[in-house]
């Protein structure tokens, strides 16, 4: 009796210093998690994204922050539940590049139950009143700087025409994406509506020349479809508008497959190491260097303020409505980089190596 007596107390004590222990040890990983920042990417098939997510990595890690970087692979589902996992795994802030900005309303409000701030990373997030700021690169202007190139390298103020021009901008539920488009076509629909620019394949809308999930085969395919239809003699293409590097592989791919005239002005944005290789070799004319470091550090800078109880530093209060509000933005500016400058932007500033652009 006493033996039992003895094992059944032994038994309590044991079970009573596990419990306990596991207590101390969610309470210290609670402590731990006080500086758990959650940042949410789209994808890893795109060059940029990766460069986004390791720059944000790297920069809230150097200012004292533990970071659960985490990439949805285009999937609208995944991104979802990896939020829903960094709310659960007490994260204190979130900065979320969106898949589609209509999204992520739900899980957004219960971030903002949970009084989580939210910082919109490059895409504006759409439709919620959880999000707290955004912080991009000039969208408009970065259309406006496309559509100036083509402007300047066709002399269209001055030229007569007619110029055959092509449109391919990016996904439909991308935000940014219209902002793209009309930065550019505000440049350049003066000139269409006078036909100095004419667009054979008639496809001018933004539904009509956007592309899904900013995709390389997607706009190689229309690409392909367009030169069969109206440049298969040979007819010159004198420019083609791509809102980003993604959308101008394609094109460049298409051209190159099955165009026979003279290669036409291609824009582009975000300096991928593929199409600067194409810029080197005359393929790409242009493409607006968006230098992630400068958005993460302007991110972390954000993310630091807000975190210490302040308000974070914008520098643009009237430009973005999310459909609930104007969003609080802070815009870097973007540059176009070329043939004639890509050596000094992304090389001798370390963005890139000569290696890498071989």
């Amino acid at each position: 009796m006493k033996r039992k007596l003895f094992c059944m107390v032994l038994c309590i004590i044991m079970v009573t210093s596990l419990v306990t222990g596991c207590g101390k040890t969610k309470s210290t990983s609670g402590k731990g998690s006080d500086k758990l920042i959650g940042v949410a990417m789209p994808t890893k098939d795109l060059q940029r994204w990766n460069q986004d997510g390791s720059n944000m990595e790297k920069q809230l890690k150097e200012a004292g922050y533990e970071v659960d970087l985490q990439y949805a692979n285009n999937d609208i589902q995944t991104q979802v539940s990896q939020v829903e996992n960094m709310i659960s795994n007490g994260c204190k802030l979130l900065v979320i590049a969106s898949i589609d900005g209509d999204s992520l309303g739900t899980v957004l409000a219960q971030a903002k139950k949970e009084g989580i701030s939210v910082i919109a990373y490059d895409r504006l997030i759409m439709n919620s009143d959880a999000v707290s700021y955004y912080a991009t690169f000039d969208n408009y202007m970065v259309g406006t700087k496309q559509g100036e190139y083509i402007k300047e390298k066709l002399g269209l103020e001055s030229a007569k025409g007619p110029f055959n021009l092509e449109i391919f901008t990016g996904d439909p539920g991308d935000n940014n994406a219209r902002f793209f488009y009309g930065g550019a076509i505000d440049v350049l629909k003066p000139y269409v509506d006078s036909g100095v620019l004419v667009v054979k394949s008639g496809s001018v809308d933004f539904e009509k020349v956007a592309t899904a999930n900013w995709s390389t085969e997607t706009a190689q395919g229309r690409m392909d479809a367009i030169i069969a239809s109206y440049y298969a003699d040979g007819t010159k293409i004198d420019a083609v508008l791509c809102s980003n590097d993604s959308t101008a592989l394609g094109v460049t791919n298409a051209l190159s497959a099955s165009y026979t005239g003279e290669w036409p002005i291609v824009t582009g944005q975000d300096c991928d190491i593929a199409n600067v290789k194409n810029m080197i070799a005359g393929k790409q004319s242009m493409s607006i260097f968006k230098d992630t470091r400068t958005l993460a550090s302007q991110v972390v800078k954000m993310v630091d303020a807000i975190m210490k109880g302040g308000e974070a530093p914008v520098n643009d209060t009237k430009s973005y409505d999310n459909g609930k509000g104007i969003i609080p933005s802070y815009l870097c500016e973007p540059v176009f980089a070329d043939a004639t400058n890509y050596k000094e932007l992304l090389i001798d500033s370390g963005y890139y190596t000569e290696d890498q652009l071989k």
